[in-house]
Formats: structure tokens, sequence, C-alpha cells
């Protein structure tokens, strides 16, 4: 028989030892593996919960923007937008003119996430949320073709989709006049630029280019080639402007103030002569009538039709506060 000495059983104790601390060890290690993994849950959880808040606050303010709020559009993409395509909803229209959506975790008649290994701990069970709010309103501000119209041109608040076509002259008194005369164009006139071809504008007053005159803006080239090769392809090219109504002054010294941003699909133009600087602008190109058709050396002008457009800024970066000329921008605010 052995005998058990004192070295024999301090061994068998270390092991015992040894044997408590890795079950302990374990069971740290399995609780921080499952912690790990619920938390990814949540968060890919709410990820795709707000990715259902964002496009159903956009696409419900977008319906509102039509005059009829459908709620139910938020539902829809709340579902489309999680993995196990169940998410409940909720939209609150309580705000003139603004849209809220709510979004949460849906399993079942539950609105808690189920399967979650901290279950087994007897860990509370855990709901997730997203919100999310989005607004259609007019631009109050813009960038792009260095070109201002007269308000006086045209009308788009009756709600019309598109207005008739028409040639927007450089000289007033033709198709097209404005309140100030000849000292500035009536029709419309260049702005400033801030880059080649670019101006940036917001509602308020803006400087007119110093060369006001007959000649197009520097670095138009490559902008007005790639208009003409989307129309030339069958395709539409729709360029927001800025709209003033009143101007004063001459040459550079010139300003408009603007009022808001209108949209205009352009069939022609003619800002100079020649090359891409006149295209589809005589009696003879598809779709023009001598009415329309702008052929003189020194004439000048842009041929087309407003219509009414929309653009989804989700970025929240175009500040609002223009009149209502028929562009809306559907912006998330929060």
């Amino acid at each position: 028989m052995r005998r058990l000495t004192k070295s024999r059983m301090k061994e068998s104790g270390e092991r015992g030892a040894a044997g408590v601390v890795v079950a302990v060890m374990m069971l740290v290690l399995i609780g921080a593996g499952a912690m790990a993994v619920d938390v990814g849950q949540i968060y890919a959880e709410r990820a795709q919960l707000q990715n259902g808040a964002d496009s159903g606050a956009i696409a419900v303010a977008r319906s509102c923007a039509h005059s009829v709020c459908d709620a139910s559009l938020a539902n829809a993409l709340a579902n489309s937008n999680s993995n196990d395509n169940a998410s409940n909803a909720a939209v609150d229209l309580s705000v003139p003119g603004q849209v809220t959506v709510t979004t949460s975790t849906k399993n079942g008649s539950s609105s808690f996430l189920t399967n979650m290994f901290a279950n087994a701990i007897n860990a509370g069970p855990v709901t997730v949320g997203a919100q999310a709010t989005a607004i259609a309103d007019p631009p109050g501000g813009g960038s792009g073709f260095p070109l201002a119209l007269s308000d006086s041109c045209f009308n788009l608040a009756s709600g019309a989709t598109t207005a008739e076509v028409q040639k927007l002259s450089y000289k007033p008194g033709t198709t097209c006049t404005g309140p100030s005369g000849t000292q500035i164009p009536g029709g419309w006139g260049w702005l400033t630029e801030s880059s080649p071809c670019n101006a940036t504008t917001t509602v308020g007053t803006s400087n007119m280019d110093s060369d006001p005159g007959n000649n197009p803006p520097s670095g138009c080239a490559d902008i007005l080639n790639g208009w003409k090769a989307t129309i030339l392809a069958g395709g539409e090219v729709k360029v927001l402007f800025p709209v003033f109504d009143t101007s004063a002054g001459t040459g550079a010294g010139g300003w408009f103030h603007i009022i808001g941003y209108a949209t205009f699909k352009i069939w022609g133009w003619k800002f100079g002569n020649n090359h891409e600087y006149e295209f589809r602008n005589t009696a003879g190109d598809p779709g023009m009538t001598s009415a329309l058709a702008c052929t003189g050396g020194q004439d000048r002008c842009i041929i087309g039709q407003f219509v009414k457009f929309e653009t989804v800024d989700s970025s929240s970066g175009t500040p609002p506060g223009g009149d209502d000329l028929g562009t809306t921008q559907i912006r998330l605010i929060k």
C-alpha cells in the first residue's frame, strides 16, 4: 500500500486547484466570446434598422412631396433592409413638413432579440432600435453651371409636371423680358465662377460674371460636349439653375437677387458660335420650330422646358430656404 506523503498530498492539491482555475477561466472565456458574439449581433441589427429608418423616412417624405403621405412605405423598407425581413416601423407625421421613422427589432410577437448567448446566464432580453427624420423642401443653395434665369420666364407654382418648350434669350424684348431693362439680361445672365464653368450660389445676392455679354464662360467645353453626347444618345440633360427676381448694375458691377432653383430640361443652346457652343438651335433640328430657333451671329439662347424634379441629399448638407420653383430636395436632418 502506498503511503500519502506530504509531497504527494501537496501535488494532488495543486492539481485540484489547477482544475478549478481552468474551469473558471473556461467560463470566463466562453462568457467573453458569447458577449462578443452578442454585441456583434446587436450592432449588426442596429445597422440594418438604421438603414431601414433612413430609407423609410426618405420614401415617406418623397410621397408627402407628391401630396399623399404613404406611411406603409416605411414598413416595407424596414423589412427589406433587415436580414430576417422582420422589423417594426412607426411613422410620426406630427411635425409639419417632417417625417420621422422609428424602427425596432421584431421576432414574432416580440420586440426583443432572441438566440442570444447571454440567455444562458439568465441575462435580460435585448431590444434594438433606430430613428431617422427626413424633410422635403426647396433647396436654398447649389453649385453648378454658371447661368442664372429670370423668374419672369416661367411659373411652376401651378404644379404642372412640365412647362412648354421655350427659348430663353439673352437679350430682353424677345421671349423673356426681365425687370431691369437692357442693363442686365432679362432672360438669363452669367454668374461669377467659383471654379471653371461652375458657380456656387445661395438664396440672396450673387455677383454676375465680369463679362456678361455674348462670350460663354471659360472651361465649359467638356460640359457642353457631355450634354451633346447625352442628348444624341437619346438621354435627357436636366440642369439645376439659380433663379433671380430682380437685378441691377451693369457688367462686373451687376448682381442678381437669387430666390430659388429650377430644373430645366435642355433641348439645345447657342452660347457662342460653332463647335460645342451651339447645338440644335436651328428650325431644321429635331423638335425645333422657327419660333424656337436661335441662329443669328450674336443671338444667344437656351432652349428647353422647365420640369418638376426631385433630388435625394442624404448628407443634409444642402441648405433649404428657396422659393418652390418645382425642384425639391429630400434630405435627412437627423
